[in-house]
């Protein structure tokens, strides 16, 4: 396999996929959901490495049963285990396990244009699992399967995403791969948790709400000491999905969130499970969607 080849395998980021491509994974996936509760041997013989520089519960158990569903060989690194903890570069690490000859990687890290450099150095596959406030391109995709599932198209929906945007790779990667099927997205954030860059409407939380698909983030506090949301009860008043602000959405509309969830504050928690709610339904579909982004990078 040449460089060019484990590139085109590689899923770094939504940014740059064609409706086409992002379409096809996720009928892929609807196959696998199909058949998520068996073990397969597609990948009997193939090594895959979880690599998680960054703490995680969903995406990386979530990769993990998906791989041996599939019939893949695990490795699970942990940064807190290893010579990271000794000074050994991210680089060097990778290099080391594809020395081993691992397959494929998981691969999540918190800086910021690490992943993009050090791909093109590396000769399999790597799937991205969260870098930094860049891109989540599973966790994207399993929120359009979702959205796809339960509405049947992505074209003309009114996806709402609120919270800590300037800090989210989930409402990056969201926002790339909407636009390309054609849905009008929008954010509702704290002047102090928008991210400047991206070139979206900011809503009003009343017109938020109003929206098809209402997706709240996790807000992180702890990023925002100085600002002008200072406690967690100050940003459920403002921006937090309270149960009379759920009862002003439309009958259709779904609630949505990445997770990890903060109950009462970005969310009441008796709206985490309530009818309209995707929020575990997302995290089952991450399964099936981690099935086909695999099967695409080593099939």
């Amino acid at each position: 396999m040449t460089i060019t080849q484990t590139q085109s395998r590689s899923l770094l980021g939504l940014k740059d996929l064609s409706q086409n491509e992002i379409q096809s994974i996720l009928d892929r996936a609807a196959f696998w959901e199909q058949h998520a509760n068996k073990t397969h041997n597609l990948l009997n013989g193939k090594f895959v490495a979880n690599m998680f520089f960054e703490n995680s519960t969903r995406t990386r158990t979530s990769f993990e049963v998906a791989e041996k569903r599939l019939g893949a060989e695990v490795i699970n690194f942990s940064a807190a285990a290893s010579s990271v903890e000794k000074g050994e570069s991210i680089y060097d690490t990778v290099r080391t396990l594809e020395s081993m000859g691992i397959d494929a990687g998981i691969i999540r890290l918190k800086p910021i244009g690490l992943l993009a450099e050090m791909a093109p150095k590396i000769k399999v596959p790597l799937i991205n699992a969260g870098d930094g406030n860049n891109e989540h391109p599973t966790q994207a995709l399993l929120d359009l399967y979702t959205m796809q599932k339960h509405f049947g198209t992505l074209k003309g929906l009114n996806v709402a995403i609120i919270g800590d945007i300037l800090h989210s790779r989930v409402a990056r990667s969201n926002l790339y791969a909407l636009r390309q099927f054609g849905a009008n997205v929008m954010f509702c954030a704290p002047d102090d948790m928008q991210a400047k860059d991206l070139d979206v409407q900011y809503v009003s939380m009343e017109k938020a709400i109003k929206a098809d698909v209402v997706m709240m983030l996790r807000v992180q506090l702890e990023r925002h000491s100085s600002g002008i949301l200072k406690s967690a009860d100050t940003y459920r008043e403002s921006y937090g999905l309270t149960v009379a602000r759920a009862s002003q959405m439309a009958n259709h509309a779904i609630i949505m969130h990445p997770a990890p969830v903060n109950r009462d504050v970005e969310i009441d928690s008796e709206l985490v499970e309530a009818a309209n709610s995707k929020i575990f339904p997302q995290m089952a579909n991450g399964v099936p969607i981690r099935m086909a982004v695999i099967e695409r990078a080593l099939v």
